[in-house]
């Protein structure tokens, strides 16, 4: 046998073994669905009922005063403007929050999602309820919790590029910016939190919380406790990020507080490197405050105003 016969035939063994896999990894009958004013479904909720495994959910800019629940696996939601463009806001479903995650693997991006409110104070702009959420391109405004994710929900929870401004409260319960149960992975990148009010801009409880070059402000009006706190312990690598202290600041022991609800989660490292961290209130203030037995190791921070930088084990250079 010729050497290009030898090769057209391995390639076609080849294609032979990996087209079924190809086909497993694409759901048969995927489809687009689109929502507006002028599209076939005119709200959220309308195309998460009718929405299968796989789907490609686009809605178009506008406001849309409904909530939705999400049920369907690998799910792409987006909107098809800039994030500003498309508002979801002002009704909750299941008494829990404006879009609800209860399918697995999903996306959502482009999308404001604002003023979420229940009785309990526990409203979110985005509740996941199954493993593994990607957010990217996303506003979170004004909203009890910006995000919240259930307890017993595992996997990761990867928010990108977004926005939390003024989310937060605190009545019965305290919501957050963005409040992560048991995760196993929470990793936020290239995100501003803004005027979180009375809660934490970031709280965590997942096995590992990873914010990276973000920015995390009270700015001249926000009240917050913390910027991020991982109350059980759990690793945490904070990297490139600018985080600030405001005068309103209502808790001023720290920015980076760690272990102060008793360490429950494995606490293999703690990494806070080549931050800005700046206290613009008439108080000081740590950059971390580390109450697990694990090292806290802080490199190359720069600090300002009545910072400090480090309360607990650890080291500074």
């Amino acid at each position: 046998m010729s050497g290009p016969d030898r090769r057209f035939r391995l390639c076609c063994r080849l294609l032979f073994w990996l087209l079924p896999l190809f086909c497993l990894a694409v759901p048969a009958g995927a489809a687009t669905l689109e929502v507006g004013s002028d599209k076939p479904m005119k709200q959220p909720s309308e195309a998460a009922a009718a929405a299968k495994d796989g789907d490609h959910i686009l809605i178009a800019p506008g406001e849309y005063f409904d909530c939705a629940v999400w049920k369907a696996n690998k799910l792409v939601i987006e909107g098809t403007g800039k994030p500003e463009d498309t508002v979801i806001t002002d009704k909750t479903c299941n008494g829990k929050g404006l879009f609800l995650t209860d399918g697995e693997d999903i996306t959502i991006r482009n999308l404001t999602l604002t003023r979420a409110r229940v009785p309990d104070g526990n409203g979110a702009g985005l509740r996941m309820e199954a493993r593994n959420l990607t957010v990217e391109h996303v506003r979170f405004v004004n909203n009890q919790n910006g995000i919240l994710t259930n307890n017993d929900v595992k996997g990761s929870l990867i928010v990108r590029d977004s926005e939390f401004l003024r989310n937060g409260a605190c009545g019965g319960a305290c919501a957050h910016g963005l409040y992560a149960n048991n995760l196993d992975l929470l990793h936020v990148e290239r995100s501003k939190f803004f005027e979180t009010h009375q809660a934490h801009h970031i709280k965590s409880r997942a096995l590992r919380t990873e914010v990276i070059d973000s920015d995390l402000q009270d700015g001249p009006d926000g009240t917050s406790s913390y910027q991020i706190e991982a109350p059980n312990g759990g690793s945490v690598v904070v990297r490139g990020c600018t985080i600030e202290k405001g005068p309103k600041s209502e808790n001023h022991t720290g920015a980076i507080v760690i272990g102060m609800e008793g360490v429950t989660q494995p606490t293999r490292e703690i990494i806070v490197e080549n931050n800005s961290f700046r206290v613009d209130g008439n108080y000081p203030s740590f950059l971390v405050v580390n109450q697990t037995a694990t090292e806290a190791m802080l490199k190359g921070n720069k600090l300002a105003g009545s910072a400090q930088a480090l309360r607990g084990d650890g080291e500074v250079h």
